[in-house]
């Protein structure tokens, strides 16, 4: 078993896919529902995504997690059925506009290792919840682990300065766990720099640096 609260690598430039397709599809009835449990990012939505943070949902259904979005208590961009679902094997659940600031960090947390200790990651991060109750009798399937694996590599192939793949729990260790032990980090992180589709020119994979982005007025609600 792994420590969960330190799951983390970093994304090299040089392995930017070109382009990673994800089958998605969005909640029932929940893209209105997630403008109201998300922010306004105060970084820009393209070039300010730096973190992708991995969640397990520590119930057993994708209704349950996405429940806490209808109730405006939290919000997270993907969801990874499980593999008692009929979506398990087929596509991945949107929950939340990618341009948004989901709520599925503390605004108070942070990490050194992750750019350079900065706060607010909401702002600048992106949310996968996987569904699994993080117990020894509810295994990770194969699919969840690719497909948490392909949304890491969409999101690396559209946002150019993204970098870090984290953990909650390394995010929040004293209040989180997540995904858990029982989540396979290290196959995950070999699905996800395995370079399947071609990797962007290298002139394109180092424009747009992170030096040239500026936080925007923050004028949105504080997460």
């Amino acid at each position: 078993m792994g420590d969960p609260t330190t799951y983390h690598f970093d994304l090299d430039p040089a392995l930017r896919p070109a382009h990673a397709p994800l089958e998605e599809r969005w909640w029932p009835g929940i893209r209105d529902v997630a403008l109201r449990a998300s922010s306004a990012r105060i970084y820009d939505p393209i070039v300010g995504v730096r973190a992708v943070v991995i969640h397990a949902t520590a119930g057993g259904s994708s209704a349950g997690a996405a429940s806490v979005i209808f109730d405006g208590n939290a919000s997270f961009h993907w969801l990874v059925p499980d593999e008692d679902e009929p979506q398990h094997g087929a596509f991945v659940w949107a929950t939340c506009h990618e341009a948004r600031a989901a709520w599925h960090v503390r605004n108070g947390c942070s990490h050194p290792a992750i750019w350079d200790g900065r706060g607010r990651i909401n702002h600048w991060s992106l949310g996968i919840e996987v569904v699994n109750r993080q117990v020894r009798s509810d295994d990770f399937s194969d699919w969840q682990v690719e497909a948490t694996a392909q949304i890491v590599r969409y999101a690396w192939a559209k946002y150019p300065n993204l970098r870090h793949v984290v953990s909650h729990a390394m995010l929040d260790p004293g209040r989180r766990s997540d995904p858990g032990s029982l989540f396979p980090w290290s196959r995950f992180r070999e699905a996800v720099l395995d370079a399947r589709e071609p990797a962007v020119p290298e002139l394109v994979s180092g424009a747009a640096g992170m030096e040239a982005v500026v936080p925007s007025p923050p004028f949105c609600m504080v997460v």
